[in-house]
C-alpha cells in the first residue's frame, strides 16, 4: 500500500516536534536542578556560525508548518515569537502542532505533482517534501538535540525520536 503525502508529512512533523517539546521539559529541569541560567542553554550553539538552540527550535517549527501549509494550499500560522524561556518555545511548538493536526488528509493527499514555488526554485510536491522539507526539519531538530546533549543534558536517541 502506498504512503500518502499526508501520512508522510503531518505525523512525522508532529512526532518530531512533540519529541522536541519533551526535550525542552528535560532541559528546563536540568537547568533548574543544576542552578544553570536557562539563557545559557537557550543561547548555546555548536559552532559560532550556527544558529543557537532557540533559533534551531524556531527553524524546526517553521520547517514543519510551512511545508504542510504549502502542500495544503493554506497560509502558515503566525507562531509566537517570544523566546525568553523554555515555556515560550513549548508554546511555539504547541501552536505548530495544533496547526498541522488541523489539516485534514484530503488537503495534502494528491499534492505529489503540485508545483511548490520557493525563492530558489520550483519543485513537485513529493520531491519538495521528501528531499527538502523533511531533511531540513530533521536537521534543525537534530541540531537542537545535539546542542543540549553537548551541554550535558542526559538525553538519548529515544528522546530524539519520541513516540510514534
Amino acid at each position: 500500500m502506498p504512503i500518502s503525502m499526508h501520512q508522510a508529512s503531518v505525523p512525522a512533523f508532529v512526532q518530531g516536534l512533540n519529541a522536541l517539546s519533551a526535550i525542552l521539559d528535560k532541559a528546563a529541569a536540568y537547568a533548574e536542578g543544576r542552578k544553570i541560567d536557562p539563557a545559557a542553554l537557550l543561547t548555546a550553539r555548536l559552532y559560532p556560525d550556527m544558529f543557537n538552540f532557540t533559533r534551531q527550535v524556531f527553524a524546526a517549527t517553521q520547517q514543519s508548518v510551512n511545508p504542510c501549509a504549502l502542500l495544503a494550499g493554506l497560509a502558515p500560522p503566525a507562531l509566537p515569537d517570544a523566546a525568553a524561556s523554555f515555556a515560550d518555545l513549548k508554546a511555539r511548538i504547541a501552536k505548530a502542532v495544533e496547526f498541522m493536526q488541523g489539516i485534514a488528509p484530503e488537503q495534502i493527499d494528491g499534492s505529489e505533482e503540485k508545483e511548490i514555488k520557493l525563492p530558489f526554485g520550483t519543485f513537485k510536491g513529493q520531491l519538495f517534501l521528501l528531499r527538502l522539507a523533511l531533511p531540513n526539519f530533521y536537521f534543525h531538530c537534530a541540531t537542537a538535540y545535539d546542542i543540549l546533549r553537548h551541554n550535558g543534558l542526559e538525553i538519548g536517541k529515544t528522546d530524539f525520536i519520541g513516540r510514534p
